[in-house]
């Protein structure tokens, strides 16, 4: 079920299930380690609101509009889907840095701390598909890591 990240209720949730993981949870498919998927889960975020700035992607400008339904739906995004090069962690970063970082950035994220910058993918979005598509995105990354 897609969920609102704008709710207290519906953050609250979001950060006990990133409080239940630690260095050594493992991934149940994907190649990144847990410190690299929440540093990847940042990134994210980081484009929400406003604080990276990527430019429109050639493959977004054609094909981004008719796959933006996907944000907000109820269907779960597939497992293994390609990463866009701009959200790939190449390093590995220290777990609990990365945890407290991404915390953070969902605390942060509120109706006026959200970019009216369009999606480097999708284009132009609402505050309820950059809420539902975030919820999304970090609960497929969470079940990813069991949590």
């Amino acid at each position: 079920m897609n969920q609102d990240l704008l709710k207290p209720e519906v953050q609250a949730q979001i950060i006990a299930r990133i409080n239940q993981l630690n260095a050594s949870s493992q991934a149940q498919w994907g190649k990144m380690n847990v410190s690299q998927m929440l540093a990847h889960c940042q990134a994210q975020m980081r484009v929400a609101l406003g604080d990276e700035k990527l430019p429109h992607s050639f493959i977004g400008k054609l094909f981004g509009r008719f796959a933006k339904k996907s944000l907000t739906d109820e269907k779960p995004f597939s497992k293994n889907l390609p990463t866009a090069p701009s959200f790939k962690v190449n390093f590995n970063p220290e777990f609990d840095a990365e945890k407290n970082k991404l915390i953070g950035l969902v605390t942060r994220f509120k109706t006026d701390s959200i970019t009216k910058d369009p999606h480097p993918f999708f284009g132009k979005m609402t505050l309820d598909e950059w809420s539902k598509g975030t919820w999304k995105h970090l609960d497929h990354h969470l079940k990813q890591f069991g949590v």
